[in-house]
C-alpha cells in the first residue's frame, strides 16, 4: 500500500491510500488508521477485487450474514467512518455496493475483499474524537454522540 498526506490544516488532515493487487482491504486500512491514531475521519474508496465479503446483519441472531462475491467484481462505492473502539483503537466501519460483469449489484456491510488490481482511498479526519462503544442489547458497536 502506498499513502500520502494530501492536506493538513487546523487538526484536519486528508490522506489517499492506493492498495495494490493482493492485499486485503479491510486490514490494509485498519493497519492505516492504526499507524496514523486516526480517531474521527470519514473515508470512500473506488477500485476493484478479485473477491470480496459482504454482510448483512440479523438482528434476530445478532450476527453477520456473509454474502460472499466469489468473482471479480468492481467497488462502486465504498463508505465508512473512522472512530475509537473500546479497546482505544482506531475502529473501521464501512459498507459497499458491488458491480458483477453481468451488470448486478451487491452490497452490504463490507468484512474484507482481496484487491484486484487496485483500491483508491481518501480519508478526511476532523479534530473530534469519536468513540465507537458496544451496544450488547444490539450485538453491535455504534457511534456514541454522549
Amino acid at each position: 500500500m502506498q499513502s500520502k498526506l494530501v492536506f493538513e490544516e487546523a487538526g484536519e488532515r486528508t490522506f489517499v491510500l492506493v492498495l495494490a493487487a493482493g492485499e486485503e482491504a479491510f486490514a490494509a486500512i485498519s493497519a492505516f488508521a492504526a499507524e496514523t491514531d486516526l480517531a474521527a475521519a470519514s473515508l470512500t474508496a473506488i477500485g476493484a477485487f478479485e473477491r470480496a465479503t459482504l454482510g448483512w446483519f440479523d438482528l434476530v441472531l445478532r450476527t453477520y450474514k456473509p454474502i460472499h462475491v466469489e468473482s471479480q467484481c468492481e467497488g462502486l462505492s465504498l463508505l465508512g467512518d473512522i472512530a475509537v473502539g473500546d479497546d482505544g483503537k482506531p475502529s473501521l466501519h464501512m459498507h459497499a455496493v458491488m458491480g458483477l460483469s453481468d451488470g448486478t449489484t451487491r452490497g452490504g456491510h463490507f468484512l474484507k475483499g482481496i484487491v484486484r488490481p487496485t483500491l483508491e482511498v481518501t480519508i478526511n479526519e476532523t479534530p473530534a474524537r469519536l468513540r465507537r462503544r458496544k451496544r450488547p442489547e444490539l450485538g453491535l458497536a455504534l457511534i456514541d454522540l454522549s
